[in-house]
């Protein structure tokens, strides 16, 4: 013989909670979107907004990679161009 079986109706609390949480979601995603204005693009193009453009920021990196590759020094140009280091 053949049962049928329908799946339990779910509360509205739930259905409701479900629904908050999609729609949250869903405005989280969209508002990553942002249309830069003229007048803005200015602020995003300073010298803060390049990597390496300060000095005080680049010696803090400087640090960082030492500390991480267990290396100090070997970042200053050195030799002529003759080969002899």
């Amino acid at each position: 013989m053949l049962e049928l079986t329908f799946p339990k109706p779910t509360s509205p609390s739930r259905t409701a909670a479900m629904s908050l949480l999609l729609l949250t979601a869903v405005a989280l995603g969209a508002s990553g979107c942002v249309r830069v204005r003229p007048y803005e693009r200015s602020i995003l193009s300073s010298r803060v907004m390049k990597p390496g453009s300060d000095a005080a920021e680049a010696k803090l990196d400087g640090h960082v990679h030492e500390y991480r590759e267990a290396a100090i020094g070997g970042g200053g140009v050195s030799g002529g161009g003759c080969g002899c280091n």
